[in-house]
């Protein structure tokens, strides 16, 4: 009887164990999706997953630019970027995602979109009532949103230091809201530079960075440089805090860019779908070695010493050069895209002192540089490109981004004042303005 009641016993633990493992083998064959939804469920999850990679780019551009900024600004920098991913995400739900996308709701048809607020799926919605060649919209917007994000990280860095911080959010309104989503809409949204001149863009190196770059120009024109910068003639370096951080921001940036330019692939539910988007995580690594090895060597030849500074931002600059199309090219060709994108940074940081225009962290040259070269290289492996495309929609958006981004900052000026007063900006704003210090054992 003991015998019987012990196997009774584990035939009962079996039991217990074993079936409910039966269970969940049998249980995928009646919960698989049917055929037609899968696509859309590998779309939604690749919008998810690469927007969270290219939301980790705002922790890039945060440490990227307290590295590069003084000890005394480093709270500022802090604050200013996780303010401008707060207000970007605000606007962009509230007004900048359908001017931006506005279907057939066009205000002005292909040149100003639909002024409404975004709306998702109803909880649990059915396959009936979704557009199953697609994505969500909820996963749709969120990727989106992190590109209108991006172009705001950009301007901060280059106004740093001096900048007071309210007028600086009051821009980011703004730009987040209004200036980036209509002049994507030229574009992404179907728009008069897609339509009538076939422009070629294909994650941004002009509609995201060469708009951060130009609001950043706008910026520091109107701003001017910081006290000390420019003196005597001579250009006074000022360096940064932490290069420790600003290398680490700079390979949170490259990790990042994969979810940039792989996830502007659109579609995961083919297997050329899936290739192509390995296809573009293979050029955009190479690109940013192509930028960070090229400015290696230049500052080697040109100041017989490797700048660090240079090389982070030379591997920026391959991103930013390869954004434009980073599908077509091969390896090699990707890899001298991104090369000649670190060559303009080495070039342009040192004319742009000649012209005293300080530029906190180099994002001029890495996001407006890069930007223009790389969306001018398109046509170079992509046949459906052509030049006179590309140039033409290179000076509409900066035109337009740079008059509007300068009317702004001037009725900034004018009405509250951009500029830290005197005493402030020598202080440090993390004291002045913050009151509190990022490194409050140390002094600068």
């Amino acid at each position: 009887m003991k015998n019987l009641s012990k196997i009774t016993g584990l035939a009962a633990v079996f039991a217990a164990v074993a079936l409910p493992a039966l269970a969940q083998d049998a249980a995928p064959a009646a919960m698989d999706p049917p055929a037609n939804e899968i696509g859309f469920i590998l779309n939604t999850f690749m919008f998810l997953v690469t927007g969270f990679l290219v939301m980790w780019m705002g922790a890039g551009f945060s440490m990227l630019e307290a590295g590069l900024v003084r000890s005394k600004n480093v709270a500022m920098q802090s604050l200013k970027n996780i303010s401008l991913f707060a207000i970007a995400a605000i606007m962009y739900y509230l007004i900048g995602y359908n001017l931006m996308y506005p279907g057939d709701g066009w205000s002005i048809d292909g040149v100003l979109g639909a002024f409404s607020t975004t709306s998702l799926e109803p909880v649990g919605v059915g396959a009936d009532n979704v557009d199953l060649t697609y994505a969500s919209v909820g996963s749709d917007f969120f990727f989106q949103l992190m590109f209108c994000a991006t172009t705001a990280s950009i301007v901060s860095g280059t106004l740093a230091e001096r900048i007071k911080l309210w007028p600086f959010l009051i821009f980011t309104v703004i730009l987040t809201g209004f200036i980036y989503p209509i002049q994507a809409s030229w574009k992404w949204g179907g728009g008069f530079l897609d339509a009538d001149f076939g422009f070629l863009d294909f994650a941004g190196s002009t509609v995201v960075h060469s708009v951060g770059g130009w609001a950043a120009l706008a910026g520091a024109l109107i701003l001017g440089p910081r006290i000390g910068k420019y003196k005597d003639g001579r250009v006074h370096p000022m360096p940064g805090s932490n290069l420790t951080l600003a290398t680490l921001g700079t390979f949170i940036l490259w990790l990042g860019w994969f979810g940039f330019n792989g996830g502007s692939q659109l579609y995961m539910n083919t297997v050329g779908n899936v290739a192509d988007m390995s296809r573009i995580f293979a050029n955009t690594n190479t690109a940013a070695a192509g930028g960070a090895i090229a400015a290696l060597i230049m500052t080697q030849l040109l100041y017989k010493k490797p700048d660090l500074t240079m090389v982070l931002n030379g591997a920026l600059a391959g991103l930013v050069s390869i954004t434009a199309e980073p599908l077509t090219p091969s390896l090699g060709a990707a890899t001298i895209i991104g090369a000649i994108g670190g060559i303009i940074v080495v070039l342009l940081v040192p004319m742009l002192d000649k012209l005293k225009i300080d530029d906190v962290v180099g994002a001029i040259p890495v996001h407006l540089g890069a930007g223009i070269w790389g969306t001018l290289a398109v046509p170079i492996t992509n046949p459906d490109g052509t030049f006179y495309g590309q140039i033409v929609s290179i000076i509409t958006v900066g035109v337009f981004v740079f008059v509007v981004s300068a009317v702004i900052w001037f009725i900034l000026k004018m009405t509250m004042g951009i500029r830290a007063p005197v005493e402030d900006e020598l202080m440090g704003l993390d004291k002045a303005e913050l009151g509190m210090e990022a490194y409050p054992e140390f002094t600068n």
